[in-house]
């Protein structure tokens, strides 16, 4: 006994009911299920009317398999994640505790050798959010609500009238710009909400491999900065520093504006890095800097007081960041990346 009706036997459902066949009879003729032949009748059956303009309902096979097709072109696909509940719980736990994109997650399963019955892609873990598929996660939960428009390399601003002596981005080798070399940064720093606290972060990325140092810093005084990257000099030693910071990037704020002593080694006469300043407005030029400061909001958003936040928490965020897969680099992490190319992070 069969669940489905097919066209063939629609047509024969009519004949038969045209015949007086009872339903019961109908269904053991054609071997199908009663129940199933009597929802079958009930969607197709329509009204009509005779000559003596009295109406009559009939059941019309025509009709009934328009009203089938239809049905089944509005169903669309089943959905590929099924009854795997260790995928769905997987993915609401990375996105809503970990803070994890949907690229990112998949790569983290696959950098881990973690594996499940069902395999998705990204996109299609976005489209199931848009439709609501999850329990526990909505779009609300992802990192990004919407993609940004990039600024275009081309566009540039006049010099900073606050920091003409600085040097300018202008006169930064190419292979920097390239990425081909371990050991530029950018800077910036990453600020409490208006009228709080004065505490803020300065972050430090890496350009080649995105690894991520962030110091809390009391204040966004130039004087607070330059004794941050004393205290790294001194943790590094000087010879290591000068090979890890080679240069630095970072905009025209009044906290970067003392390039001497950001330069400035506390143990040699020798610079320890080279400082260039970007074009105002052209927060573009440290593109690594603004991603990774929105991957920091995940945990610190916007009206975050960082009086408040302890750095305990900051090098919890800063060893999540260093640690996230990025498509950009293959699926592997900044750690995975950088430990292949026998680069030292510590």
């Amino acid at each position: 006994m069969g669940n489905y009706i097919t066209e063939r036997q629609r047509y024969d459902i009519e004949l038969l009911l045209r015949e007086k066949y009872t339903k019961p009879r109908i269904a053991k003729v054609l071997g199908i299920k009663y129940n199933t032949l009597y929802k079958e009748i009930e969607r197709g059956t329509v009204e009509q009317m005779d000559s003596l303009l009295r109406v009559y309902k009939v059941y019309k096979a025509d009709y009934a398999q328009m009203v089938y097709e239809r049905s089944t072109s509005n169903r669309g696909r089943n959905l590929k994640i099924g009854a795997d509940h260790q995928l769905a719980s997987y993915i609401e736990t990375m996105i809503r505790e970990q803070k994890y994109s949907p690229e990112a997650l998949l790569l983290h399963a696959k950098n881990e050798g973690i594996h499940f019955s069902t395999t998705l892609c990204f996109k299609t873990i976005y489209n199931y959010l848009d439709i609501g598929l999850f329990l526990n996660i909505t779009n609300d939960d992802l990192p990004y609500k919407k993609p940004r428009k990039k600024k275009k390399d081309t566009e540039k601003s006049t010099v900073s009238l606050n920091n003409r002596k600085g040097r300018s981005i202008e006169e930064r080798p190419g292979s920097i710009q390239d990425r081909e070399d371990y050991g530029n940064w950018e800077m910036d720093t990453v600020v409490s909400a208006q009228n709080t606290g004065r505490s803020c972060l300065l972050v430090l990325s890496e350009r080649m491999g995105r690894e991520e140092i962030i110091l809390k810093i009391r204040d966004k005084k130039s004087s607070t900065v330059v004794r941050a990257l004393n205290r790294l000099e001194k943790q590094y030693g000087s010879k290591a520093f000068r090979e890890k910071f080679k240069t630095i990037t970072c905009d025209n704020g009044v906290e970067f504006l003392d390039a001497k002593g950001i330069e400035k080694s506390i143990y040699t006469k020798q610079p320890r890095t080279t400082l260039y300043y970007c074009h105002p407005y052209s927060s573009f030029e440290r593109g690594t800097n603004e991603n990774i400061n929105r991957m920091i909001r995940r945990f610190f958003p916007k009206g975050t007081n960082f009086d408040d936040i302890t750095p305990k928490q900051v090098a919890m965020v800063e060893a999540w960041i260093n640690n996230y897969p990025r498509k950009i680099l293959g699926g592997l992490s900044s750690n995975m990346y950088l430990k292949q190319l026998g680069v030292a992070t510590a």
